[in-house]
């Protein structure tokens, strides 16, 4: 016994991140100072959870942010300032890259060792922490292989295999559902994970150790996954996957939101948020909002709008022409551009065309007064370098505060989006609508918006305005055009959670402003191999064929090329 809790409270120490060495000489010398009614698994959860969904600032800047919010389309780059132009990620850059990649395959140590501790025989068996390491591992996977494409799943628990073989992502998806059967069938009918020091409660920041609601969350989990892999080659488990999850209970209320709450006060090097990244360096890391969304709360009268975003700072600018160089040519293009932008957000200003002489050469400018008001207007995404020097960020609207409120300053940062009521909701319609299910898609579509709404504190005057008055809260059109209103909710929904947001356009092919990719490359970024068509997956990272590089070219084979562009197998 001395030496089990002694191996256990070296891991503790290590995960747990102790003050001083002193801790863990203390235990060292005196191992049974920890007896084994005082250890529990409980005590990895926390960590378990920060990890996959807001691990430190370095992977949560350059996974979330450069690359997933930003195929989402939710956030943008490139204005006037800015450290990159937003063909970043679109554009293959092998270290930010790797950042990504390096972190998520890395996630799969942490679960395999907290999923070996708690199975049968595990030095710390605890079946309910078991169940919830399963579903953990279903939200990894979802993730992971959804962002890359093949990966280890099947040899991938094994400490032995130093080189597991890479699976098919029809055999991940199978199989992540079994484990979350597994799972729910563990729970059962369980409120509590045990008694004693292996009740869990305040470790978990999901449920607070709500069995029931880990139990939804694995089914809802399972609707979304059999939903995408729905109509793919040799998805013949998805229909019948898709009926289980149907009769078994979802996540679909307020209270039932998977919302992991920030810590406003610990280290971006342990948790880190949107804040870390925009009050840490300047206007140089800061973004903006995309258009496409801005677009979509705006013209639908959505409340969420003034939630999401800030209204544009407005006042004077100038746009100048550059002096030399390709972008020269392309000024009048350019400023138009910008133009029409707030032309579309219904913007109130003067402009005026002027010249002036800079060293012999003339220049043109073109002076914009915005009038007093209130106006929101999104950035168009995957701005190239061409058009940089005219996206100036006043004309922009960016990230509401509570998105990226600072940290120590007593501020509210809205939650990492897990899984949401209103997704269980929206996933039903879906469902209906697709003629899998029977039941009423209306009302299930109306339940989802009001779900996503009050998850922002939208009051419920605005919610029920929005759902009695607007025809985007309708499905009133065909089959494909009321998927694509639930496509598009969906998505909405995914504000900050861009790796799900990604997936959702590649999934349904909406919204079709990000899915059918761009073609003007006077304005637009091509991206490295993509030609303008919109990202499908990452590349692996570096360490991908350093350490596994057989089964990673083998994979290769399988899957297709390691570009952006080439799709999953659940792709549309």
């Amino acid at each position: 016994m001395k030496s089990i809790l002694k191996k256990i409270a070296f891991i503790l120490l290590v995960i747990l991140g102790f003050n001083s060495c002193s801790d863990f000489d203390e235990i060292n010398e005196n191992p049974n100072a920890f007896t084994s009614d005082e250890v529990s698994a409980k005590f990895f959860m926390t960590e378990l959870q920060i990890q996959l969904y807001a691990p430190n600032r370095y992977p949560y800047w350059r996974a979330q942010l450069i690359h997933a919010d930003r195929y989402a389309g939710h956030f943008t780059f490139g204005f006037s300032g800015s450290w990159w132009t937003d063909a970043l990620g679109y554009d293959y850059n092998s270290g930010y890259t790797d950042a990504a990649y390096d972190w998520m395959s890395g996630y799969l140590g942490k679960l395999s060792g907290f999923i070996n501790f708690v199975k049968e025989g595990g030095d710390l068996q605890n079946e309910k922490f078991y169940a919830i390491g399963l579903i953990m591992k279903g939200l990894y996977y979802q993730m992971y292989v959804d962002t890359f494409g093949m990966a280890p799943y099947t040899e991938a628990f094994d400490p032995d295999n130093i080189t597991p073989k890479y699976d098919e992502l029809s055999a991940i998806y199978q199989g992540t559902i079994a484990d979350l059967d597994e799972a729910m069938a563990i729970i059962g009918d369980a409120e509590v994970s045990g008694e004693g020091v292996e009740l869990l409660t305040n470790n978990d920041l999901f449920f607070g150790g709500d069995m029931q609601k880990w139990k939804k969350l694995a089914n809802t989990l399972k609707l979304r996954m059999a939903l995408r892999a729905q109509g793919a080659d040799g998805a013949t488990f998805a229909e019948g996957a898709i009926a289980e999850a149907l009769a078994a209970p979802l996540l679909t209320a307020s209270d039932e939101n998977a919302l992991m709450e920030k810590d406003p006060d610990i280290s971006q090097w342990a948790n880190a948020a949107y804040g870390d990244v925009w009050w840490n360096f300047g206007t140089g890391s800061n973004w903006n909002v995309g258009k496409t969304l801005i677009d979509y709360l705006r013209n639908n009268n959505d409340p969420r709008l003034t939630y999401y975003a800030k209204p544009i700072d407005g006042g004077d600018v100038v746009l100048t022409q550059d002096a030399e160089g390709d972008s020269r040519d392309l000024f009048s293009k350019h400023s138009a551009f910008i133009l029409q932008q707030l032309d579309d957000a219904g913007v109130s200003y003067t402009s005026t065309s002027g010249t002036k002489t800079d060293d012999g050469v003339t220049i043109d400018t073109v002076g914009i007064s915005i009038a007093a008001g209130d106006y929101y207007v999104g950035q168009p995404t995957r701005l190239n370098g061409f058009i940089y020097g005219q996206v100036k960020e006043q004309l922009f609207s960016r990230p509401a505060d509570i998105v990226i409120n600072p940290k120590n300053q007593g501020k509210e940062i809205f939650p990492e989006v897990v899984m949401t009521a209103a997704e269980g909701n929206f996933l039903q319609a879906e469902a209906i609508v697709k003629g899998l299910a029977s039941g009423d898609a209306q009302s299930l579509y109306q339940e989802g918006i009001r779900q996503a709404m009050a998850m922002w504190d939208v009051p419920e005057g605005d919610i029920s305005t929005f759902l009695g008055t607007e025809d985007m809260a309708q499905l009133n059109g065909s089959v494909d055009e009321n998927l694509e209103k639930i496509a598009i909710q969906r998505w909405i929904v995914s504000y900050t959670d861009g790796f799900e947001a990604w997936a959702i356009v590649r999934d349904t092919g909406y919204p079709t402003e990000l899915y059918e990719g761009v073609s003007d490359f006077d304005i637009y970024a091509a991206g490295t191999t993509l030609n303008g068509a919109y990202p499908q997956r990452m590349r692996y990272g570096n360490g991908a064929y350093n350490t596994n590089g057989d089964n990673t070219n083998a994979a290769l084979q399988q899957q297709g090329p390691d570009v952006q562009g080439t799709k999953l197998w659940w792709a549309k």
